[in-house]
């Protein structure tokens, strides 16, 4: 596996794009604890679907390391409602950065994707070698393209120029600055709400998408950061790196672990004319672990910190 004796921080300008999404946070927390000068971008600063203010807020700050956490981002609905948003907005974002980092000398950049990269059926768990080997799941393949085309974009870099352009793929994030609206949210925010009202309305049970038997792979975003961050200093490779916790349970499990973090003792009742998604989804960890990392924060315990950072900030 390709990688470095390490790549110093100290110093460094660390330019994360998307500051205030939930990765886009939890990565500007992480580097806090590293000597480095973090930069940020609001929308008033560069719009990133436009090539010319993006370049041009680049040229002026000139980071030397820049984060691509800047996404459009949204569940199964979401993703089916409004394919070209997702497929438009994602590439023009990418695009955008990756080019125009280029021009401004940047240093080292690392692209974030995600996992719905890989086919709906890949072999579990799922290497990093099975992107591209069979079809994608319909629900989410529009966000899933972009991020196909955000990881070769970043090799393309890497092999026709020469740049240090890495990629990492994280699993199913959950955990503060989640977005926890029904219409457009994750399962896990998505499941914390509705457990959180349904515990309110003194409702008798709750209902999920599908059977419940879909398995999925949870990791706090917290770790996500500092997973990325080890890899931001320890690789320098053409593949991609995948970012997860190497565990999975299924949406029963999770729908169960989140009731009980609640409060909620309703029934759990399945509506299985709604779609279930990818069967299972563990993407293999090997390739991270042989790095020397490993996540802190166990599921429930992420559960019920997500959970009291909701009660805190619903308003």
């Amino acid at each position: 596996m390709p990688s470095e004796a390490g790549f110093d921080l100290t110093g460094k300008r660390v330019w994360v794009a998307g500051h205030r999404g939930m990765v886009g946070a939890a990565l500007v927390r992480r580097l806090q604890s590293e000597a480095c000068e973090i930069v940020t971008a609001g929308r008033d600063d560069a719009d990133l679907l436009r090539q010319d203010q993006t370049e041009r807020w680049l040229m002026k700050n000139r980071p030397d390391v820049v984060i691509v956490a800047a996404a459009k981002v949204g569940g199964i609905l979401a993703n089916d409602s409004f394919p070209a948003d997702f497929l438009y907005q994602n590439l023009m974002i990418e695009a955008n950065i990756i080019e125009a980092s280029r021009h401004a000398g940047v240093g080292k950049l690392l692209f974030l994707g995600s996992s719905c990269i890989y086919p709906k059926f890949a072999p579990q768990p799922i290497q990093e070698n099975s992107i591209l080997t069979g079809p994608l799941e319909p629900t989410n393949e529009w966000y899933a393209i972009a991020k196909i085309a955000g990881i070769k974009l970043a090799q393309s870099y890497r092999k026709q120029y020469g740049c240090d352009y890495i990629s990492a793929m994280p699993t199913n994030l959950y955990g503060p600055e989640d977005n926890f609206d029904l219409q457009s949210s994750h399962v896990m925010p998505a499941l914390l709400r509705k457990a959180h009202e349904a515990k309110q309305r003194g409702d008798k049970q709750i209902t999920i998408w599908g059977t419940g038997t879909p398995r999925r792979e949870f990791l706090h975003v917290d770790d996500c950061a500092d997973g990325l961050v080890h890899v931001l200093k320890h690789y320098s490779g053409f593949e991609h790196v995948n970012i997860g916790s190497g565990e999975d349970v299924t949406i029963l499990e999770l729908t169960e672990a989140v009731c009980e973090v609640v409060g909620f003792k309703g029934e759990i009742v399945k509506d299985t004319s709604k779609p279930d998604g990818t069967p299972r989804k563990l993407m293999s960890a090997d390739r991270l672990r042989a790095m020397g990392w490993v996540p802190r924060i166990g599921l429930k315990d992420g559960i019920a910190q997500t959970y009291q950072w909701f009660l805190e900030n619903r308003g």
